[in-house]
């Protein structure tokens, strides 16, 4: 490796993660007393989060100028510095802390990463974006063998990993999608209705086949799917809200419908924000948990067919991401094998 390497850098805020952010020459540092390098190959995208750092907009991120970006990579190490046991030149490793994503090298602390079997990119995508799978619908949503659970946005990388965790619960799984080629997708990883938003009127369809209502509903899309999982929650049931895509120019919008405590004061029932970053104590046992069921062929993780390679293909990966057309865990390839 040289004695430099690239990162993608936020030198000053604006509209969108392409006019915020440029690629840059970074020193290759050595690893120090407790650290290891990691050369990465893939990198998980983000792209909400990206655009919203981009604008600084992240209530929970204070962002000094200038910063490196992303979130999760995997990659190998080739360097382990003092007083590392659990590391060794050549194992797979995953950091999902943000700064460490979008570079193609990357020199941290031991503990900011986990090894996994293998550089592949289902192993990240099962490291970061698994876990938040299993910790919303475990830890928020307190899912129950037998529950009606309904998941928005079921064919993205977030959603199909749900649906599939769902499933393995013995719950009976709606996935809401959009077009017929993601239906299709949705209903192949097990989900037992699949409504086409594009197509059909979601609180409709949820209000005539399920009387009895909702028991966990997971929205990262907000807007008109939010409302027809409030309207059609069961009784004690829970939405667990964990993002909002619809909404990411965050600007008011009139709502004329009665306020949220007529919809479960009567139920029992309850909103609740999932934010992963809160919850790391459950992390590595939940992602023990995801690594046995996808090496025992339980679980499948289904990457986006959309190659993007190097760091240059990150800013096309964000706005794929974005324009709602990705199918899976958006991936890009930092390096070749």
């Amino acid at each position: 490796m040289s004695e430099t390497y690239r990162a993608i850098r936020l030198n000053r805020f604006g509209s969108s993660f392409r006019d915020a952010a440029e690629i840059v020459d970074v020193p290759l540092a050595a690893p120090g007393s407790g650290e290891i390098r990691v050369r990465n190959r893939f990198c998980g995208i983000n792209a909400i989060f990206d655009t919203q750092i981009a604008r600084n907009a992240v209530d929970y991120v204070k962002i000094g100028l200038p910063t490196f970006t992303g979130v999760e990579a995997l990659g190998v190490v080739d360097a382990v510095g003092e007083g590392v046991a659990d590391f060794a030149v050549g194992d797979a490793a995953v950091t999902v802390r943000f700064t460490g994503g979008y570079r193609e090298a990357n020199t941290a602390p031991a503990d900011s990463f986990c090894k996994v079997p293998e550089a592949r990119a289902e192993w990240l995508a099962l490291a970061s974006t698994g876990v938040s799978a299993l910790v919303a619908l475990e830890q928020i949503g307190e899912i129950k063998p037998g529950e009606t659970v309904a998941i928005s946005a079921a064919a993205g990388g977030l959603g199909h990993l749900l649906v599939q965790l769902a499933v393995l619960r013995g719950c009976h799984v709606i996935g809401i999608a959009g077009g017929a080629r993601k239906c299709a997708f949705v209903q192949s990883l097990g989900a037992h209705r699949v409504i086409d938003y594009k197509s059909e009127d979601v609180a409709a369809v949820l209000a005539a086949e399920y009387p009895k209502g909702i028991d966990v509903a997971v929205d990262t899309v907000s807007g008109a799917i939010y409302d027809a999982f409030l309207a059609n929650i069961a009784t004690h049931g829970r939405l667990v809200v964990a993002g909002a895509a619809s909404d990411l120019e965050g600007k008011p919008e009139m709502v004329s419908a009665p306020r949220i405590a007529h919809a479960i004061y009567y139920k029992c029932a309850s909103v609740r924000g999932f934010m992963n970053g809160l919850l790391t104590a459950h992390w590595p046992e939940a992602r023990a948990r995801l690594f046995d069921m996808y090496s025992a062929g339980e679980l499948k993780v289904c990457l986006d067919e959309n190659h993007f390679a190097g760091l240059e293909g990150v800013y096309d990966a964000v706005e794929h991401l974005l324009s709602g057309a990705s199918m899976g865990k958006v991936i890009a390839e930092i390096a070749p094998a």
